[in-house]
């Protein structure tokens, strides 16, 4: 849909599109919900070009930042002759002489989400706005975080035709199977008695995936076992493969994008690590928990919002605040103990398992942010 030579024509043509559609349709939107710099034209085209016409004079406008890091940038010689801007809004549209695309969209629009509390807090500071920051400030007023939710239905182990047996809170023990099975997928030795720790990411840099390669022998001299599934940057796939290579028996890297395998490690496997140096939501804390799987998160963005530290009682997982490799080993080894009690483990199993990630939650925040406007 994008990364092409002619992206700015393509949103450009599909933002009018969009717009002047509705001339023609019995349909008149209250708001108008654009998502990142792809459709991030539409608060700017509606403000500048539309608003004196009845049918669209009161459309309120929301904006939501799923990744502030992509931003729509093009040249100047793109701004009047492509996008069609008056001068009028230069102020709105560019920045550090280019076209910025969610600039604009963050000035012009009435509401700027983000795809959680955190993450709408962060990006206010430099080392998460990529280079926004004084924009984004500049709008706060404006500006809320709402968590993404994920598709129970879609994932659910309970109906799930990829995994190896299916379960549910109510029974666990298909969860066995599936640990099971998957070890003899991999060629890992079958033992119920060893956690399996997992991860599931895109190899680039943000994911944390740094922590992992400082700790990886000290994790690997516990008795545990570790599985990686991703595909990404070139250093990372190499790295992995090279520790399954010498810990064979331990550690298994899948160098892929699978969505069957991914299911069956999802639901195979004991815990799973995401220790992102930035996340906005993550999706994937929240699936491994829809399949009783634990998680263990570092507290930034969508996955401090999700996942709280279990004190026994409380909690869905283990956490780690600070950007530190012996940190995350610290809250990997606490889940390791409690994996060994086993009447311990089980009962964090079934909070995660029942937790709520449904967009039944989500959907209720953003009902009462459109009936704001």
């Amino acid at each position: 849909m994008y990364g092409e030579f002619d992206d700015g024509e393509r949103v450009a043509f599909f933002s009018k599109a969009a717009l002047e559609f509705l001339q023609y349709v019995d349909f008149e939107p209250q708001i108008l919900h654009c998502n990142d710099w792809h459709t991030a034209l539409m608060p700017v085209f509606l403000r500048e070009f539309y608003n004196d016409h009845p049918k669209y004079r009161d459309i309120k406008t929301v904006f939501t930042i799923h990744n502030i890091e992509y931003q729509g940038v093009f040249g100047m010689e793109t701004y009047s002759d492509l996008f069609g801007f008056p001068d009028a809004i230069k102020d709105f549209v560019e920045y550090k002489g280019c076209v910025n695309l969610m600039k604009g969209a963050i000035e012009m629009t009435d509401t700027v989400s983000t795809v959680s509390p955190t993450y709408a807090e962060e990006i206010k500071n430099p080392f998460y706005a990529h280079g926004l920051d004084e924009i984004v400030n500049r709008n706060a007023f404006k500006l809320c975080g709402i968590m993404n939710g994920i598709d129970t239905e879609y994932y659910n182990p309970a109906t799930d035709k990829a995994i190896f047996e299916r379960y549910s809170y109510r029974d666990l023990s298909g969860k066995a199977v599936c640990k099971k099975e998957l070890q003899k997928m991999l060629g890992l030795p079958e033992r119920a008695d060893v956690p399996i720790i997992a991860v599931i990411s895109r190899l680039v840099s943000h994911k944390g995936l740094d922590l992992i390669k400082c700790i990886s022998d000290a994790l690997l001299c516990e008795d545990v076992q570790f599985i990686i599934l991703g595909k990404g940057e070139v250093g990372y796939e190499n790295y992995f493969k090279h520790l399954a290579s010498v810990y064979s028996g331990k550690c298994s890297a899948i160098i892929a994008y699978n969505q069957d395998l991914s299911r069956k490690i999802y639901s195979g496997a004991d815990i799973f690590l995401m220790p992102s140096l930035s996340e906005p939501c993550g999706l994937s804390q929240m699936i491994a928990s829809r399949y009783g799987t634990v998680p263990i998160v570092r507290e930034t963005g969508g996955l401090n919002d999700s996942i709280k530290a279990y004190d026994g009682e409380n909690g869905n997982g283990f956490t780690f605040h600070d950007y530190n490799a012996h940190d995350m080993l610290y809250v990997i080894r606490q889940a390791i103990n409690l994996y060994k009690d086993e009447k311990g483990w089980k009962k964090l199993q079934e909070k995660v398992i029942k937790y709520d990630f449904s967009w039944k939650v989500q959907a209720k925040k953003y009902e009462e942010l459109y009936n704001k406007r």
